[in-house]
């Protein structure tokens, strides 16, 4: 059984994927020493978490790792046909994936804009600054852009597939974003929602609806969100009496 080693909100994405995280998991955790050079079979020191390792499919037989984010996705979609029907799917199905990962990694920096190692109360300033310009230009942007691309598949995918007619990895990355972004930014989502009937009114909620991921999401394996990547401000969010 592979296991995920859930150390960042990074790992709620490969989840949304995986379904399940077993054990196995702490073996992993010594390759993140920062002195480490690799484990003895060949896989190189992991940059920093989320990591994936997988029993047998290593070196001579031994257990593989594999970190990143869209890696340990593009791994585990080909096993779990979630990484589309041909080349030209995979290709789409990772640029989309990259691109839901890019408004994760702005929605982030909203709430950090200056130093990660920095708490949030020391660049505050800046953080206002930044979730303004977040929410009245990227999140347009993004959800826009989703929406288009499930008009431009609403011939296979009947708008709740990004990709084709099955369910694709960027399909559960996008989901997990936006569940992101109405933790962080509810306001602000429950008054941009209606633009984008589509992703809201269709793709969402089916997605959550997939085998598997309905009852993944009704157990304790699904986190709530808290402090990781997507963080409830109040003061970030929108704000009353502030229009369209």
């Amino acid at each position: 059984m592979s296991s995920i080693v859930p150390l960042t909100a990074d790992a709620q994405l490969l989840k949304d994927c995986h379904g399940r995280a077993g054990a196995g998991a702490n073996s992993v955790y010594a390759l993140f020493d920062p002195s480490s050079t690799g484990d003895g079979h060949g896989n190189p020191p992991p940059f920093a978490p989320p990591a994936l390792r997988i029993p047998g499919q290593g070196k001579k037989g031994s257990a593989l790792v594999v970190y990143q984010t869209p890696t340990i996705l593009a791994y585990l979609g080909d096993r779990l046909h979630l990484a589309g029907a041909d080349q030209a799917e995979k290709a789409w199905i990772m640029s989309h994936t990259l691109t839901a990962l890019d408004c994760n990694n702005e929605a982030h920096d909203t709430h950090h804009p200056i130093a990660v190692s920095e708490y949030y109360e020391a660049q505050k300033d800046e953080a206002l600054k930044k979730a303004k310009a977040f929410r009245e230009h990227r999140i347009p942007k993004f959800l826009g852009y989703f929406e288009r691309l499930l008009t431009g598949n609403q011939e296979q995918g009947g708008g709740r597939y990004l990709v084709g007619c099955q369910l694709s990895f960027a399909g559960t990355t996008v989901w997990q974003v936006l569940s992101g972004l109405q933790f962080a930014f509810p306001r602000e989502l429950e008054v941009r929602k209606k633009d984008y009937p589509t992703l809201f009114g269709i793709f969402y909620p089916s997605v959550q609806e997939e085998k598997g991921i309905k009852e993944y999401l009704a157990s304790n394996r699904r986190l709530p969100f808290s402090m990781g990547v997507y963080r409830h401000y109040p003061e970030l969010d929108r704000q009353e009496g502030m229009s369209d």
